[in-house]
């Protein structure tokens, strides 16, 4: 019986790549999709290794950018289903890292605010994330890196505007 490439006793040798469609690598989509999953799994894993999920990472995040926040609106910012959100903020309430309080402005509403503890967190948290980001993105000089982050950020706001930016916009010529 024959080994798999890649399993000898050479070492954690990462096994050859298998070609990948050339079609495929000319659709800006189908690259971006893959390159999100690898840049996601560096994330989850250096989140993870700290006790949190990524969407608890990213909820400390957007209180400590926003400040205390409706739940409501929390779950809007972030794109979250607003069930979700409140699981999540469950979670990482009962670690003590946020606080839910009624709105004084109005009791029917729930404020979400980050507790100093949970603020302490999100700042070590987004020092490992920045890590994860250098590793995933090391094959790129820091222009290209900011360039990249920039066409990906207008993609976004482009889809959050609800309207196509940018050029002709039309099939391949």
């Amino acid at each position: 019986m024959s080994e798999p490439p890649g399993s000898g006793t050479a070492g954690p040798a990462r096994a050859e790549a298998a070609p990948r469609p050339p079609s495929l690598l000319a659709l800006p989509s189908y690259l971006a999709g893959h390159a999100a999953r690898i840049g996601h799994d560096a994330l989850v894993e250096a989140v993870g290794e700290n006790g949190l999920r990524l969407p608890h990472f990213a909820t400390l995040t957007a209180l400590s950018d926003f400040g205390p926040l409706p739940q409501h609106v929390l779950a809007d910012r972030l794109g979250f289903q607003r069930s979700h959100l409140g699981g999540y903020l469950d979670v990482i309430e009962k670690q003590g890292l946020v606080r839910r309080t009624r709105d004084p402005a109005d009791r029917r509403r729930q404020l979400v605010e980050l507790t100093d503890e949970g603020a302490a967190l999100q700042h070590r948290l987004w020092l490992v994330a920045e890590r994860s980001q250098d590793s995933f993105l090391g094959c790129f000089t820091p222009a290209e890196r900011e360039t990249l982050t920039t066409l990906l950020r207008r993609l976004v706001e482009a889809d959050d505007q609800g309207a196509p930016e940018g050029g002709g916009g039309g099939a391949h010529a």
